[in-house]
């Protein structure tokens, strides 16, 4: 019998970068939070500098660890079977993502079909439309708080529907930057990778621009629970955006410094991986809440 080889599993030493995360999104969180309450209620706080430093203290980890993580990899310490596990975590890391758009669309579900229909007095709950809201109507979206302050609908044509058509494009320009350099076609992948950075950077400037027009037909925080869902929504998908867009600049200056080979690029395959569950949310996410 052949005697089955074995490689040697390196197991890094330990790191500050994770706890360093974990500060920088409770700074995030707790600014963010802080920031709406201050900026909806003209109240004066120190929401956006805690939002702001969280945002630097991300930053820095993620320099850090990525430096970490691709000084690791060059010194050729991976084996096949830590490539097996970073696969195996990131398609974990992914799973956990998809779970926390759906606790959202969850939510988007039970507000529009639940809670609506039994305000409007459906199920039997007559009683509960004469007491909480009598003169309310069951239709979605809701335009109108129960404080009396009204809003407009979103659509899904112009900026929307453009944003969808940059993050398809953008994955076909990924997918082909991919090929490059499965084929070894540098400049394909330089091209098509720097095509792709950009129409990213093209959808967040274009959502920026979205919320300042929402902002200005009266579509606010404050516009009860669909400008709640709506920002939320829009919102968090937009974050993760940024993050794919950073790793993907990533990506293409260490394609720049010759890093990645045909065979040996699960870095570019796991941030490939990242923006295609993205832009597949966003698709999700542009039915769901601009069209249905």
């Amino acid at each position: 019998m052949a005697q089955q080889e074995y490689q040697k599993y390196y197991v890094p030493e330990q790191s500050i970068w994770p706890i360093v995360g974990a500060v920088a999104l409770f700074l995030i969180a707790v600014g963010a939070g802080n920031y709406t309450i201050e900026a909806t209620s003209d109240k004066e706080g120190f929401g956006f500098y805690t939002l702001m430093a969280g945002l630097v203290v991300l930053l820095v980890m993620l320099v850090g660890w990525f430096k970490n993580q691709i000084d690791e990899s060059m010194s050729g310490l991976y084996s096949d079977q830590l490539s097996r596990s970073y696969r195996q975590g990131m398609a974990w890391f992914i799973f956990s993502e998809v779970m926390f758009f759906v606790a959202f669309f969850g939510a988007l579900f039970y507000a529009r079909n639940i809670s609506v229909e039994w305000l409007g007095g459906a199920s039997n709950n007559a009683m509960t439309n004469a007491v909480l809201w009598p003169d309310f109507v069951a239709t979605w979206p809701l335009l109108v708080t129960p404080g009396g302050e009204t809003s407009t609908q979103m659509g899904w044509y112009g900026l929307p529907a453009i944003n969808t058509l940059i993050l398809v494009v953008s994955s076909v320009t990924l997918h082909f930057a991919h090929v490059g350099l499965e084929e070894n076609k540098r400049t394909q992948l330089n091209v098509m990778l720097l095509v792709t950075i950009l129409l990213g950077c093209i959808f967040l400037g274009l959502q920026a621009y979205e919320y300042i027009h929402a902002y200005n037909i009266g579509l606010t925080l404050d516009s009860g629970v669909y400008g709640n869902t709506f920002f939320l929504l829009t919102g968090f998908h937009g974050l993760h955006v940024t993050l794919g867009t950073i790793i993907l600049i990533v990506l293409y200056f260490r394609i720049l410094k010759g890093h990645f080979t045909p065979k040996e690029h699960f870095a570019f395959q796991a941030g490939s991986w990242y923006w295609h569950f993205v832009d597949v949310v966003w698709l999700a996410l542009f039915v769901l809440v601009y069209i249905i």
